[in-house]
């Protein structure tokens, strides 16, 4: 029952606050968020039609980049790949950089909807791959769209340089990295705040999910090849058994977070898969690991993986295994950053939605050992603070729904995550607009 009337609260509180704008900006943006809405959902049911992989978005960028020049923005397109970035100059004052990434997953759609994606395309290795936008990219464009579309129409009321960009490849943590390495901050304006939102799948249509500080982790994928000397399963003593070797050092990584790192320091190290052997009698010649790792500063990230090539080998040597079948440990070059929300332009952000939206519409999120690249433009030699924010997108119906089945809600990922597109994209757009307003505040 708490839920429930909360929910009623923030939904009559955000409503009172876009259709009861005292301040003629804030109106003018509530009306041009109305008029522009139903060309925006239909953007939305189109991204959402069309998806399509990392490093592949070629169609989506070239949309993404026509609606930006319809808004007003000098557009380059084919920075990291299919990357685009559009900039807008109005006068002096700061540069603020907006992203959305564009690229979706290898998922077949469940959700039954009539804009369902049925699309299917080769993937990287040439497997013919069902695709969805199950991470609600579709979500981000389409916000990001409507916000250049209103600042486009506002310049009166800013004053400075609009930068914001389509990237591609979010997904594979390689994607704001490719843009970076093709001179995003050397060929275009360095931003002086860069801010992006990520659609929530716990949080009702309607709210803003915030939190300062650490927002998403470090994610490394580290591989191990643990080598052994195969034989027949018989007769075990001839052989040094990798399958067991490997077993071992399973259990012996999970003492890192238990028994190395400090209890404040959150960290997590995952073995998702382990394959080895081709048959119940056969001892195979090696075994491999991929592990996930994560972790939020630095000195964690480098202490995990120093203890996995310490555990890894030293278990190896234990059992007896030649120096020169010790086990191969590898980092993989995938590295995506932790995403650390600046404190004092997080409380500006968050400050400036309360006051466009209402206090109740805000929701204190704790952070979250998922991955995003959006880190990497803060961790650059310019040090630019950066905020991401979470949207809500759930339906009240469907929270009702699940609540009372005591089912959990479709997670971002899943084949039948599907948002309630007129709120969210609503309270995106009218975020969105807001912060940027505000940072880009004319004198």
């Amino acid at each position: 029952m708490k839920t429930r009337i909360f929910h009623c609260i923030v939904v009559l509180g955000f409503g009172l606050a876009l259709g009861q704008a005292a301040d003629p900006t804030q109106d003018r943006v509530a009306k041009g968020v109305a008029a522009e809405l139903p060309s925006l959902v239909s953007l939305y049911k189109h991204f959402h039609a069309n998806p399509e992989l990392s490093f592949m978005e070629a169609e989506t960028a070239k949309r993404l980049a026509a609606e930006l020049r319809d808004a007003g923005l000098k557009v380059t397109t084919g920075v990291g790949g299919h990357g685009l970035v559009g900039v807008l100059k109005n006068g002096d004052g700061p540069t603020l950089l907006i992203r959305a990434d564009m690229d979706a997953l290898p998922v077949q759609e469940e959700t039954g909807l009539p804009h369902a994606s049925t699309k299917q395309m080769a993937d990287d290795l040439g497997n013919t791959v069902y695709t969805m936008h199950a991470c609600g990219h579709d979500v981000h464009m389409t916000s990001f769209v409507g916000t250049a579309r209103l600042l486009g129409q506002l310049r009166d009321r800013w004053s400075g340089t609009l930068v914001m960009i389509g990237q591609p490849a979010e997904e594979r943590g390689a994607g704001a990295r490719a843009m970076l390495e093709d001179g995003l901050f050397k060929r275009f304006p360095v931003p002086d705040y860069c801010i992006a939102l990520h659609v929530a799948s716990d949080q009702p249509a309607g709210t803003i999910g915030y939190n300062s500080g650490y927002v998403y982790a470090n994610v490394d994928s580290v591989d191990i090849t643990v080598r052994g000397q195969g034989g027949h399963g018989s007769q075990p003593q001839a052989s040094k058994d990798p399958i067991v070797l490997a077993s071992q050092i399973i259990i012996a990584l999970q003492t890192i977070v238990s028994r190395e790192v400090h209890p404040r320091e959150p960290a997590v190290v995952t073995v998702g898969s382990i394959h080895g052997g081709t048959k119940h009698n056969i001892i195979p010649n090696e075994v491999k690991l991929q592990l996930t790792v994560r972790s939020y500063t630095d000195k964690v990230r480098n202490q995990i993986i120093a203890a996995i090539r310490r555990i890894s080998l030293g278990t190896a040597q234990a059992a007896g295994v030649a120096k020169d079948r010790l086990p191969v440990v590898t980092v993989k070059d995938e590295f995506t950053p932790s995403a650390y929300n600046e404190p004092a332009l997080a409380k500006r952000v968050t400050d400036t939605m309360a006051d466009w939206l209402g206090r109740g519409t805000l929701i204190k999120r704790q952070p979250t050992m998922g991955g995003e690249d959006f880190g990497m433009y803060g961790r650059t030699e310019h040090k630019i603070p950066i905020f991401m924010f979470a949207l809500g997108t759930v339906s009240s119906d469907l929270l009702k729904r699940f609540r009372a089945a005591g089912k959990p809600l479709p997670m971002v990922h899943s084949s039948t995550y599907a948002p309630d597109i007129e709120p969210s994209l609503r309270t995106g757009v009218t975020a969105t607009t807001a912060a940027a307003l505000d940072l880009l505040a004319a004198p």
